[in-house]
């Protein structure tokens, strides 16, 4: 192999951990996503916006984590990882441990505004019912979060 080729070959493998993305994402990527986030809706508005959240392909889902938008009614109103659940109500759902996450989200939105929040949750790379601590920020009538698994 000729030394250009070698040298190539070398910086290649060397520069290879720098992109590459492996495992969960970290509680920094999380709140950097739901900050990037907010900043996209009130730049963009809300329809661009929760489009754009619910594209699986874009730039709000990072391996297992993904930006979920609920109003303070508990209705979800963009999801990055199941688009199935848009429209609904979810004000009195459970987690395994018959936590009622969601209900306790949105009185954590409209008393704190900003906050960390623990739950479990499937989780969309493996598939398994994993605990789950997400981070939110509200944003007028709704809570933006984006959570991680632990």
């Amino acid at each position: 192999m000729s030394k250009h080729l070698f040298l190539c070959a070398l910086l290649s493998a060397a520069t290879l951990p720098v992109f590459a993305k492996d495992g969960n994402a970290t509680a920094d990527e999380a709140s950097a996503m739901v900050k990037k986030g907010v900043a996209f809706i009130k730049a963009s508005g809300k329809d661009k916006a929760y489009a754009e959240i619910n594209n699986k392909a874009g730039q709000f889902t990072d391996r297992d984590l993904y930006l979920v938008v609920y109003g303070l009614d508990g209705v979800v109103r963009a999801h990055g990882a199941n688009e199935k659940m848009i429209g609904k109500n979810l004000l009195e759902l459970k987690d395994v441990d018959g936590k009622p996450f969601v209900k306790e989200r949105v009185e954590l939105a409209q008393s704190k505004g900003t906050f960390w929040q623990d739950y479990k949750f499937t989780n969309p790379v493996s598939k398994k019912i994993e605990p789950k601590r997400a981070y939110c920020e509200r944003l007028d009538d709704v809570a933006v979060c984006g959570g991680i698994y632990k």
